[in-house]
């Protein structure tokens, strides 16, 4: 399940050659889209984002600690769908609240997996392109903590972990990135970003497992 990164991508830099070629990646990837009706539908962006350095990353928050789900936990910008919204409209309107990006729909680069948790909720994946990050602040009471985590995080030679669990037999997946462990259902989106959007490679989601204190 292991993957290093490519001799011919090694260029990370935040730059239009690398915007296409993620574009291509996402949609030459045969993107799976539940028609489930009984789970709660949410929407999250993969925001790529430039580092100080010229090289890219991509935007994670660390959520209120007084949320009544969730809370504290590591997650990518988005939330509910509410009724009326495409799942589109769902991701630009999150993350001007959440973190104060303000994008247009053709920051959409493209999708990944729908993602199914062990909470009920039906995620959609959209990767968004953000060059412009200036007015980049958390908004009190949502957010806690805003990272622009990069690339080159995603390549460490610990990363990924898989961990067995009793409760399940599937592997839980914990992504290092920086000091701390991310899990899923954030950490199986971003694992699946690297494989299809950075890389090219084909990865689903659906065999990754959740640990059992993200269930509820």
């Amino acid at each position: 399940m292991e993957s290093t990164l490519n001799d011919d991508i090694e260029d990370l830099t935040f730059s239009e050659d690398l915007r296409k070629r993620i574009a291509s990646n996402l949609k030459n990837h045969p993107t799976i889209v539940s028609d489930r009706v009984d789970l709660r539908k949410a929407a999250v962006a993969i925001a790529i984002a430039p580092l100080e350095n010229g090289q890219s990353g991509f935007i994670l928050t660390r959520r209120g600690k007084n949320l009544q789900t969730h809370s504290h936990q590591y997650a990518l910008p988005g939330g509910k769908i509410d009724d009326g919204e495409t799942q589109e409209e769902t991701v630009l309107r999150e993350v001007q609240e959440e973190i104060g990006i303000q994008a247009e729909s053709d920051a959409i680069v493209g999708y990944l997996d729908d993602y199914i948790t062990r909470s009920g909720f039906l995620i959609t994946p959209i990767v968004l392109w953000v060059p412009d990050i200036q007015n980049l602040r958390p908004e009190p009471g949502e957010v806690d903590k805003i990272f622009i985590i990069g690339f080159n995080e995603l390549f460490r030679p610990d990363s990924p972990r898989w961990v067995e669990i009793p409760e399940s037999d599937k592997l839980v997946l914990q992504l290092p990135l920086r000091n701390r462990l991310i899990h899923a259902p954030t950490a199986a989106l971003i694992y699946q970003f690297r494989e299809i959007g950075i890389q090219g490679n084909l990865l689903r989601t659906d065999h990754i497992e959740e640990p059992v204190w993200a269930w509820k």
